[in-house]
């Protein structure tokens, strides 16, 4: 198994790139690429459809110039309603080329109400989670065809947002998981508790760190989940509330031999200068866990506390 440490990758949404609408303003794809080669990571999340060149060749080339390697990426799909999913079907197919020739291991699988960002809360009917459930079983199937293994993300303002959606996914499948530490916590989810009862369901995992009292103000639907990223929501690696070192060391304990991405959600207001802003946020990310790995992941409040003195 590699190393913990060799295991870290980066999202392109931890420098503020999402495809959802108003999302916020988009730094260029060659500075955030540079700016994660400046950090010593290898490996990076494809983000959201266009951002890195949508040919799959191209794209290859693109990656290969840089010397970095797609793990895997957000797909998002509405697959509780037939209409919506079947609209995107070809996207599907274009993003397993696309990984599949970057030589990435896992579709990350959005199971989203709509394209229209997430802010949405509801509840499936029955129908409906027939309808998702059918269509799970063709992403998985489209997925397997391109030699990836597709794993499903919890995420706030989708139909997979609370413990019972989640819950239900796992008694009613056998896709296996991207586990979201944040977006987790920001909807009263455990992670701890997720990873010890279904390791062996997990196939990627999002490093975030979160304000327990914003991710409350988001649950309870008092603050909207955009305005909670910019009031500082998702914080650098051990500057949360998170157990980070408890869902590692579960992992790494039960044989987890996968990626660490470390996705810090932020939302720009402006363009910060060169080499100020999100790249800081994520040293700050992977010095953290650097110090977690090399302390064998003694307790987080405990790592957090002399990290805070530095």
């Amino acid at each position: 198994m590699s190393a913990f440490v060799d295991r870290i990758a980066a999202a392109p949404v931890t420098w503020g790139v999402d495809g959802s609408p108003g999302w916020g303003l988009i730094l260029p794809r060659d500075r955030v690429v540079e700016e994660m080669k400046s950090l010593g990571l290898s490996a990076m999340e494809l983000g959201p459809d266009g951002f890195l060149p949508s040919d799959p060749e191209e794209l290859n080339a693109y990656l290969s110039e840089n010397g970095l390697r797609v793990i895997g990426g957000w797909v998002p799909m509405a697959m509780a309603f037939q209409d919506l999913f079947d609209a995107d079907v070809d996207y599907l197919h274009r993003a397993c080329r696309q990984f599949q020739l970057a030589g990435a291991d896992v579709l990350i699988l959005g199971p989203v109400w709509d394209l229209l960002g997430y802010e949405k809360r509801g509840f499936l009917v029955v129908g409906e989670w027939a309808t998702f459930f059918a269509n799970l079983s063709v992403v998985d199937e489209v997925a397997s065809s391109f030699g990836l293994r597709t794993a499903l993300h919890q995420h706030v303002g989708t139909v997979v947002e609370d413990m019972s959606d989640l819950q239900r996914v796992l008694d009613n499948s056998d896709v296996s998981l991207c586990v979201d530490t944040g977006h987790m916590m920001s909807t009263g989810i455990d992670p701890v508790a997720v990873v010890t009862q279904a390791a062996d369901r997990v196939a990627h995992v999002h490093l975030k760190d979160v304000q327990v009292r914003l991710a409350n103000m988001v649950l309870s639907g008092e603050t909207p989940f955009r305005t909670a990223c910019l009031d500082g929501l998702f914080q650098p690696l051990g500057k949360g509330d998170v157990d980070l070192a408890g869902v590692i060391s579960t992992l790494e304990a039960a044989g987890y031999a996968g990626w660490y991405t470390i996705e810090q959600d932020c939302s720009l207001s402006e363009i910060p200068p060169p080499g100020t802003g999100p790249v800081e946020d994520c040293a700050i990310s992977l010095d953290y866990l650097k110090e977690l790995a090399a302390s064998n992941f003694v307790s987080t409040s405990t790592l957090k506390a002399a990290h805070d003195k530095h």
